[in-house]
């Protein structure tokens, strides 16, 4: 029976006793700050057991994808030196939202289990364990499988109490386990306990399944108070029970694994097991040798890889991008352990791709996507891994400061650091490594905040002032209020004010003015009375309070009741700029995919410049693809609308939020319905309608796996349009033609180049246009000739020709067009008889006032009067002759 039979006959079997078949979730929990990755078949139904969800439906089946590698369940480092330890694997599993309870989920099970309909595993192979307080569980087993007491156990909470966290659902489980022993077959001999739990490590009792019974809620001092309805959590592990199914001891040799170790025995050129019996020979893990070690990590890697960047995370130095890079990178080094040096974990991806593309459509979807950044993680880490392994090969002891920098300079995650120098029996201080990455950590913080200081649109640098510094207060019990997302004029007060250098500050009591922050850059605008004027040309915060600075420009300030004006049609282009960003983060990640996130953005009146995430150059067919998709929503006048609430709740609902950004506990979510939901605090159109038009100016990486694009919409789009139209007319009006016949203008030209072109190459071929006079003296060649063309390159290549061509002779060239001038060409064997081009074209030139120079075998003169050629050509062969009679054969330079 294959993988795919057993999770088919899962579902179809739960299904037919009432259950809800629900497609797995990804394995980036929605909303659940808790979890890395998905790590369970019930986390997508978290809120349902704790009451916070309400779903249609009382009873569900699921075959829920898993990854756990990072956080609290991590079995990244036995990976492949066991049979059953794995990063990625599938979870089966039942549930009941307080429904039935342990009689169904026990009875399910064992029909599950031992009908030869289903997986057919003889009973007296099976044994239970349960909660040794739950005598009901017990009971059960007793009367439903009909199994005796000895061969059902009671052991404490650390194996069969489950509990969701430190407060909150749990119950006691019971788990089946298979008898292994005797090659698979099992025995009825009686088990004592202590046997039973010690032979279960050593993986002769192997669990295929835990059946949860949720049945109390623990308060925070411990006290288990029942459930108004129980529940049922169960996993069933589909690689261990493909396992069982198929007679072999290790998930590694079933059909789940076995294609892409044959996949790695072809890439890398060798096999696993050091034999090749029958397809492949089983290993049993005693004897697993380094490279079926290396080949094993490889093959549950390229899983774990693929269903991570299928499911959008991206490789990065930080989160769950980390944990994604620390499995590539320990997957090339098992490739570069097996003797690889060129990428390998690509192809087993894409085999991953090709064998699981049927139940998890989402990986053929995203094929290439996987296929091109697992090849570029690889080909990044390979460029750095050799001077890595060198270094630790000089190393006796891996100190704080070395761990760092096999960090820092050669990729090495210090788990892949510890692992090379466990093998090594070498020691590594990690505690002195975190010290300095905390202190990398902090230095970038620190960079970035000063970065964000920096980039104000102040005048003058950002300047760090003491709480209350300069300030003289007015109001002093009147708190600021921001009123900008709703007005940007207002009459009102001045809490405080001072002077600083030319300028005026203020603090204002109802503030419109937007100071720069989540990208969006500050307000100008003006505040005035009647004796003064302010042009404020500078926004900031200062000690949580909006100030805004600017010279006076009429009369002279005094801290009176004041008119507040934002320049509206500025701050209108840049909510237009703002609104079509977050547009534009929904069609990338509709077009390109869920790995793009934002990475930063400036939103400006005259421009916006959005950051993604993303692997490759995003070429002008997707740029356009994406373009439309956010010029469609634009013409479609989308509401876009704008509510505060708390920040957990905002996430449930699917806001995207900026990664590094810090957000309060109350949020502001900015949502075009249908479209984008994002967490936002800068302003924004009222209508996607508003925007008129994006129009994409610039596409170009900023990094590793970083793009950005530039755009520019409503006035600044049509002004870039009026001015290509406007370009466009100059060009056909320069070519003799109209816009719309420009382009077949354009190729007419450029056809009558290319034979231009042709007929220039023959004639330098032939060596000159017009050969008026060759004649021989003595064996020498004397041509003469003229050319309409005056580009001194295209003349070199007539003169080499002829001295490719000709023995021993002198080409005088005759330049007649626009740039006239006269050229001379000079055979070795004349220039080592002292006879030089120089000498002969200066000679010529002088018949017309010109002069010039060059090489002794090739030199070009102006002429003085152009008028005068004609005459020069006419004597050019004598004087030639004149020039060889004075350097006759047998005469020498030296």
């Amino acid at each position: 029976m294959l993988s795919a039979d057993i999770r088919r006959r899962f579902i179809d079997f739960f299904r037919e006793r009432g259950h809800q078949g629900v497609p797995s979730s990804s394995l980036v929990p929605e909303s659940d700050p808790t979890l890395l990755f998905t790590n369970a078949g019930m986390v997508q139904f978290k809120r349902v057991f704790q009451g916070q969800d309400v779903r249609p439906y009382k009873r569900a089946v699921t075959c829920q994808k898993c990854v756990r590698a990072g956080g609290k369940h991590n079995d990244l480092e036995q990976v492949g030196h066991t049979d059953r330890h794995h990063t990625f694997f599938e979870m089966l599993g039942n549930f009941s939202f307080g429904d039935y309870f342990k009689k169904d989920a026990i009875t399910f099970a064992w029909e599950f289990v031992t009908s030869p309909k289903y997986l057919g595993i003889e009973p007296k192979r099976i044994r239970v364990s349960v909660h040794h307080s739950d005598d009901e569980a017990r009971k059960l087993w007793r009367e439903i499988a009909g199994l005796a007491d000895d061969r059902i156990y009671g052991l404490g909470d650390k194996d069969n109490f489950w509990q969701m966290a430190d407060t909150g659902p749990c119950g006691p489980c019971s788990e089946l386990h298979v008898d292994l022993r005797e090659n698979g077959r099992g025995r009825d001999d009686v088990v004592a306990l202590d046997d039973f739990v010690e032979q279960t490590e050593a993986g002769l009792f192997l669990e295929i399944w835990n059946l949860v019974f949720m049945q109390y809620d623990r308060q925070a001092d411990g006290t288990l108070n029942p459930l108004p309805a129980p529940s049922v959590d169960t996993g069933e592990g589909l690689d261990r029970t493909t396992s069982v199914i198929q007679g072999v001891r290790s998930a590694y040799h079933t059909d789940l694994f076995l294609p892409l170790l044959r996949r790695a025995e072809e890439v890398i050129g060798k096999r696993y097991g050091g034999a090749n019996v029958d397809g492949m020979r089983v290993v049993e893990a005693a004897e697993l040798t380094p490279s079926d070690v290396s080949f094993r990590v490889l093959a549950d890697h390229a899983r774990a890889v693929a269903f991570l960047l299928a499911d959008g995370v991206y490789p990065s130095n930080e989160g769950r991008g980390y944990v994604l890079r620390r499995i590539l990178r320990r997957a090339v080094r098992h490739a570069y352990l097996l003797g690889r040096r060129s990428p390998t974990l690509v192809e087993l991806v894409d085999e991953v791709a090709t064998i699981m593309g049927e139940p998890y459509p989402e990986l053929g979807r995203r094929r290439e996507h996987l296929r091109d950044v697992t090849r570029a993680e690889e080909e990044r880490f390979l460029e750095t891994i050799e001077g890595g392994l060198v270094r630790m090969a000089e190393l006796t002891s891996v100190s704080g400061e070395e761990a760092f920098r096999l960090y820092d300079t050669f990729g090495f995650p210090i788990d892949l650091t510890q692992i090379i120098a466990d093998e090594r029996k070498m020691p590594v201080d990690v505690a002195g490594f975190e010290k300095l990455l905390d202190q990398q950590r902090a230095r970038s913080r620190a960079a970035r905040k000063a970065g964000a200081g920096a980039q104000s649109n102040s005048s003058g640098p950002a300047v760090r002032r003491k709480r209350g510094e300069g300030w003289q207060k007015n109001k002093l019990r009147l708190r600021q209020r921001w009123v900008g997302y709703d007005e940007t004029a207002v009459d009102t007060d001045i809490l405080a004010w001072r002077r600083t250098d030319d300028k005026v500050g203020l603090l204002l009591r109802d503030n419109p003015f937007y100071a720069e922050s989540g990208g969006q850059v500050s307000d100008v605008g003006r505040v005035f009375a009647d004796s003064f004027s302010v042009a404020i040309d500078e926004v900031r915060k200062e000690d949580g309070k909006t100030a805004v600075f600017g010279p006076v420009v009429e009369g002279e300030f005094e801290p009176v009741e004041v008119r507040a004006e934002v320049n509206e049609p500025r701050r209108r282009d840049t909510e237009r700029n703002h609104t079509a960003t977050h547009l534009i983060h929904a069609a990338l990640r509709k077009v390109l995919g869920t790995h793009v996130h934002q990475a930063g953005s400036v939103v400006s009146p005259e421009h916006l410049r959005f950051d993604f995430t993303h692997h490759q150059p995003v070429g002008a067919a997707l740029l356009g693809e994406i373009e439309r998709e956010v010029n469609a929503h634009v013409w479609e006048g989308r509401e876009v609308l704008t509510e505060e609430m708390k920040k957990d709740d905002a996430l449930k609902l699917g806001a995207m939020s900026l990664f590094g950004e810090k957000y309060g506990d109350i949020v502001r979510v900015v949502t075009v319905p249908d479209v984008s939901i994002e967490l936002c605090g800068g302003t924004h159109v009222r209508t996607t309608g508003q925007i008129g038009l994006l129009k994409f100016v610039g596409e170009s990486g900023v990094g590793s796996g970083v793009r950005r694009v530039e755009a520019l919409t409503g006035p600044g789009a049509f002004a870039w349009f009026a001015d290509q139209n406007r370009l466009l007319n100059e060009a056909a009006a320069k070519l003799g033609s109209t816009p719309e016949h420009l382009a077949r203008k354009v190729e007419a030209l450029s056809e009558e180049q290319r034979k231009l072109q042709k007929r220039v190459e023959e004639l330098i071929k032939g060596g000159g246009a017009a050969a008026a006079n060759v004649a021989v003296e003595n064996g020498t060649s004397i041509a003469v000739s003229n050319t309409p063309t005056g580009d001194r390159n295209e003349i070199g290549a007539m003169v080499d020709a002829f001295r490719s061509k000709t023995p021993s002779g002198v080409t005088v060239i005759f330049a007649t067009g626009d740039r006239p001038g006269i050229h001379v060409g000079v055979t070795d064997d004349l220039v080592a008889r002292g006879v030089t081009a120089g000498d002969v074209v200066n000679r010529i030139a002088a018949l017309t006032g010109g002069k010039g120079g060059g090489r002794p075998h090739f030199a070009s003169a102006g002429a003085g009067d152009a008028s005068r050629l004609g005459a020069a050509e006419a004597q050019a062969g004598d004087i030639v002759r004149e020039v060889l009679r004075a350097r006759p054969a047998g005469a020498s330079t030296s």
